[in-house]
């Protein structure tokens, strides 16, 4: 029988919602980063350990979704210069077709 989470996962899956799959044992992915997730990143404190992303997560209000997908990150004690280093996927400013002179 399918989990409810199991389920939501396979969805966000279909929807190219998840990023930088982890797969436990039954082979889904346990992490999954959004554009909002992502956005609660945006102003820590660039280089940082997983800890320190863990910890200004907490101290920022963020979803416990950003805290989770933190959590399931290998640690080996490296520092993470930016979200791309987290989420490889993450949209830059040249991936949107915006155009700045016309504002």
């Amino acid at each position: 029988m399918w989990k409810t989470s199991q389920l939501i996962l396979l969805q966000l899956q279909k929807k190219n919602y998840f990023c930088y799959p982890k797969k436990n044992a039954l082979n889904f992915t346990s992490m999954y980063w959004t554009l909002e997730l992502a956005s609660y990143l945006e102003d820590a404190p660039w280089p940082a350990t997983k800890e320190e992303l863990i910890d200004f997560a907490i101290r920022t209000g963020a979803p416990l979704e950003v805290v989770e997908n933190l959590q399931d990150l290998e640690d080996e004690g490296d520092m993470y210069e930016s979200i791309e280093e987290i989420w490889p996927d993450y949209p830059s400013r040249e991936d949107f077709l915006f155009n700045e002179d016309e504002y």
